[in-house]
């Protein structure tokens, strides 16, 4: 069995600690005193030093995976699936192995975007500077020319990006539960344009540079010797702070900085800045939209800042296990009123898919998607949505008057 550094560096602790608890009373202030050292000591820290080098791969093949033929992450010796705990007890690198892990497979689905869906990648924003940070989005070619359906989909939020509802799927599942892919291609079967947006690429990160430290010597007013013993001072403070450094990162893990890409600095400025520029500008009489937790609460915004030209052109939304909250966001009547009339959500339950789910907030139909985990909810309720968009777009067809077609898709939706 492997012995940590770390452990052999607490061992003298514990075993002083053990001899003095055996000592009479006057051994009490001596105890005090290690376990006040034992608790100065950051264990996380301290077991950096074990660490093997942050050196990971930046390809599939790098880490031994692939993509079978059923769209499953296997490794190419073994057959068998990821293993997170790579190396038992450091944790810590394992999950920094992940993460470089989750990198390539972003870059993976924005290329099978590209190359297996036919999307283009776009800029933004559109007007961007050569030196500005920037984002990007995903279209179909016909996304803005389509003259009949648009569908427009919003992913959660946190490491997930374009193209995905769930790395963790990707990678412990499959393509077809993990991304957006299954959505685009039967979309675009079936006579839609695709947007695609990318709402958690909200800055780029680039190093910290470092501050120059000014020399004391600077102060021509004070006395040659004073100024040497405060250079001195500094320069003995640098050197404790850089051993510290050394101990406490051992790894030299970059400092970066964050640079906010402009009108998208959050997943609701995004979405807002899309529709303006693209969905608002699109021929399409009919926009649905799919949006995933987080990009519920994206989507609701958008209609509390666009009401008017949401309602004149969005038929339908599908939301999948959204966090939006109508109170919260301050959503007012008549935006309540339409979600009513034109969103259903698909949330997480034990129940059968499309059985009705009782909400105590009054905003849109909820109903089950078939699964009580949070991150498959889209793909478990991707039948039922194509089927929620189709009735909506027939209803709209058969009837010239919105009223009409709204409440019919709230009697469809009752009755669930």
């Amino acid at each position: 069995m492997s012995v940590s550094l770390s452990s052999l560096i607490l061992l003298p602790i514990w075993i002083s600690m053990a001899q003095i608890q055996q000592g009479g009373p006057d051994e009490k202030e001596k105890t005090t005193a290690l376990k006040d050292l034992l608790s100065r000591i950051d264990l996380d820290e301290l077991m950096k030093k074990d660490e093997p080098p942050l050196d990971f791969p930046d390809t599939l093949e790098g880490f031994e995976y692939a993509f079978n033929e059923k769209g499953q992450l296997r490794h190419i010796k073994t057959g068998e699936p990821f293993v997170f705990n790579y190396r038992e007890d450091l944790h810590r690198w394992n999950q920094k192995r992940y993460e470089a892990l989750g990198e390539i497979i972003t870059k993976y689905v924005y290329e099978l975007l590209e190359k297996d869906c036919n999307l283009k990648k776009i800029s933004i924003p559109v007007d961007a500077t050569e030196s500005e940070p920037k984002s990007f989005i995903f279209m179909s070619e016909d996304a803005l020319t389509n003259p009949q359906k648009l569908m427009v989909l919003i992913h959660g939020s946190g490491v997930v990006r374009a193209g995905q509802w769930a790395r963790r799927l990707i990678i412990n599942e499959d393509l077809d539960s993990g991304t957006q892919i299954p959505f685009i291609k039967r979309a675009m079967d079936e006579g839609y344009g695709v947007i695609v947006l990318n709402p958690n690429e909200n800055y780029i990160e680039v190093e910290k540079p470092k501050i120059p430290v000014q020399s004391s010597s600077d102060s021509s007013d004070e006395p040659a010797e004073k100024r040497e013993r405060k250079d001195k001072v500094s320069k003995e403070t640098k050197k404790r702070r850089d051993f510290y450094e050394k101990y406490r990162n051992p790894q030299r893990e970059k400092e970066m900085m964050q640079l906010y890409i402009r009108e998208n600095g959050s997943p609701e400025e995004h979405a807002v800045y899309v529709w303006d520029h693209f969905i608002a500008q699109s021929a399409a009489e009919k926009v649905f939209f799919v949006a995933h937790s987080y990009g519920g609460l994206a989507f609701v915004e958008l209609m509390i800042q666009r009401e008017a030209d949401v309602k004149s052109k969005v038929t339908a939304v599908a939301l999948t296990d959204s966090v939006h909250n109508v109170w919260h966001q301050e959503a007012g009547k008549t935006v309540r009123e339409w979600m009513r009339e034109n969103c259903c959500n698909w949330v997480s339950s034990s129940e059968p898919l499309d059985t009705s789910v009782e909400s105590m907030l009054p905003d849109c139909p909820r109903v089950s998607a078939g699964t009580d985990r949070h991150e498959l909810t889209s793909w478990k309720s991707f039948p039922s949505i194509f089927k929620f968009f189709t009735e909506a777009s027939e209803a709209k067809n058969s009837s010239p008057k919105p009223a009409l077609t709204r409440r019919s898709h709230r009697i469809k939706h009752e009755e669930l």
